[in-house]
């Protein structure tokens, strides 16, 4: 298995972009957070320049422009930020963190049966 990748929360926004439309160019992503961000064009190619370093990002030349693409899977990066939550909030324990969303949050019936099959799921392989 890979290591889990950790991006900032603008970084995510960007790699959002890239993760639905890859492979892309910089023009690209800017206009696709055009609505959401009020960035630059230097501030989108340096957070593009800032995810290649941390190789979350790819990138290769065609013809006179560069496409982007993901390096890494956006699952790489969600297990990264659930880590890191659990070892900040929840010293590293699962079950405090499962309960506190069953608790607070709304459930459908369907994600509740979803929520039941894994657990039953988890529990036979133990």
């Amino acid at each position: 298995m890979q290591k889990p990748c950790r991006i900032s929360e603008a970084e995510w926004k960007v790699m959002d972009v890239i993760w639905r439309n890859s492979p892309i160019t910089a023009a690209e992503v800017m206009t696709a957070l055009a609505d959401d961000k009020d960035w630059a064009a230097n501030t989108v190619r340096t957070m593009l320049a800032r995810l290649v370093r941390k190789g979350v990002l790819k990138y290769g030349q065609e013809a006179n422009r560069y496409l982007y693409r993901p390096a890494v899977q956006r699952e790489q990066c969600v297990q990264g930020e659930v880590d890191s939550l659990l070892r900040r909030v929840f010293g590293g324990a699962a079950q405090p963190l499962l309960v506190h969303f069953v608790a607070n949050k709304k459930l459908s019936s369907d994600e509740i049966r979803e929520l039941r099959k894994l657990l039953d799921q988890k529990e036979a392989e133990l």
